[in-house]
């Protein structure tokens, strides 16, 4: 940086991370710091609030409400809209693209790395193009659509085949995101189908695949049966030790032998780091940039990363890292800034450690599932949780969310097709920087 210039504290990645270092760094500031510039490189003008994708994209939950505005919870934090490609250590520099293709650079004397995950790919045939991921905005969207289009058409269909491929849906990976849509699926369709007297005796299936031997591996076992016994009641097939050996137009052979016909293949089986990572040239472990506990980069005292994009040690339990969750990603973020503030001179820097609070699951209708603070629950009691930590997570738009949420119980869901999303403008293999393994 040219002297006399603010000293430029650069942010890659508006996520769970990137959004609570922006946000803590320019709270641990002095007030009026002008030697100080906070720039948070996004490429997108909002923070997305992945976990309640799943109610948008059954219909319960406006899009708007799960992304909250950069430019407006962010004062004092200059956004650059842009998709950070490169990362010169020596210079000091992030290259990136704006929404219209343009390259720029942008130096920087701090640099967080928040650059999140990235939908994995398993080397399936025909996954690629027959499937559909779920992290983002427009792939909730687009399966929104989807579904209603494939009863719809179902509806009109003359040929029982046809009727029953169309009201089939495969859901791929039952961990948090697989389950969730697996559970609200059935109770969208039902919304749908009550529309359409020709479905009245048509079954709507919908199906869970995962190689794990039962659903939501991560949790305690007795909030995994508690979610598997919801899934049953609600109609899904759960198929445990299961998973799709090629994908077509048709349908999804599966590894155990038989086939589906579907047109619907939601790929919900994981995430890996963002490809940026590795093009950093930084050292990794498990694809995660190597950092200390206090996320500083070893070697480079002016780099930081933290939340899925960092292998951060787990202070609670020696020789491992922290999980690729929200709950870590959102306090090693705040964290993360607090620490480049400190290597500014405000304040002091401390490791990251963080006993896990719990998690939740929503499923739907009056069910969930959590463990706060490790205390199992399920029903009501786990749907109470599971809406006031999301109110308390969501860094906006909270009155507006749990609106919506008053409203579908109130009124129904609404199920009627935008037609703002097609299938091409959301192919697997680039939606969010996919990644094939």
């Amino acid at each position: 940086m040219d002297m006399g210039q603010p000293t430029r504290v650069v942010i890659v990645g508006g996520g769970f991370a990137g959004y609570q270092a922006a946000r803590s760094l320019a709270r641990a500031l002095p007030k009026r710091a002008p030697d100080v510039e906070i720039v948070l490189v996004n490429r997108t003008d909002y923070f997305l609030y992945l976990p309640l994708l799943p109610e948008v994209a059954a219909g319960v939950v406006d899009p708007r409400r799960v992304t909250v505005s950069l430019p407006g919870t962010l004062p004092g934090v200059r956004l650059v809209l842009g998709t950070v490609d490169g990362v010169s250590l020596e210079e000091r520099r992030v290259s990136y693209t704006d929404p219209e293709g343009t390259r720029h650079q942008l130096g920087y004397d701090r640099l967080v790395l928040a650059v999140g995950s990235v939908n994995k790919l398993l080397p399936v045939p025909g996954v690629a193009q027959y499937a559909h991921g779920f992290r983002g905005v427009a792939e909730a969207l687009y399966l929104r659509d989807h579904v209603i289009r494939q009863l719809e058409l179902a509806a009109a269909a003359d040929q029982p085949a046809e009727r029953e491929a169309r009201c089939t849906f495969v859901v791929v990976g039952a961990g948090y995101t697989g389950t969730e849509i697996a559970a609200q699926g059935p109770l969208f369709t039902q919304a749908i189908a009550a529309g359409h007297k020709e479905l009245k005796d048509q079954k709507v299936r919908w199906i869970l695949l995962d190689l794990a031997p039962k659903v939501l591996p991560e949790l305690d076992p007795r909030l995994s049966r508690a979610a598997h016994r919801v899934l049953l009641q609600r109609g899904v097939e759960v198929r445990m030790r299961t998973s799709v050996r090629e994908a077509t137009h048709e349908g999804v052979h599966l590894t155990i032998g038989g086939f589906l016909p579907t047109k619907s293949i939601i790929w919900c089986v994981g995430v890996r780091p963002d490809p940026l990572v590795q093009a950093t040239g930084l050292k990794v472990d498990r694809g995660r940039l190597v950092v200390t506990p206090t996320l500083a980069v070893p070697g480079h005292p002016e780099v930081f990363a933290c939340g899925d994009a960092a292998a951060v040690p787990d202070l609670t339990r020696p020789g491992e890292i922290t999980g690729m969750t929200a709950q870590h990603a959102t306090r090693q973020g705040a964290l993360a800034g607090r620490n480049v503030a400190a290597s500014l001179g405000h304040g002091r820097a401390r490791p990251y450690r963080h006993h896990d609070l719990g998690f939740v699951v929503d499923l739907g209708g009056a069910q969930a599932a959590a463990n706060p603070f490790r205390i199992p629950l399920s029903g009501w009691p786990a749907k109470a949780v599971a809406r006031g930590y999301h109110l308390l997570a969501m860094p906006g738009n909270r009155l507006r969310t749990a609106a919506d949420w008053v409203l579908e119980a109130a009124l129904g869901r609404q199920t009627v097709q935008l037609g703002l999303v097609r299938s091409a403008a959301v192919p697997l293999e680039s939606a969010e920087g996919a990644r094939l393994e």
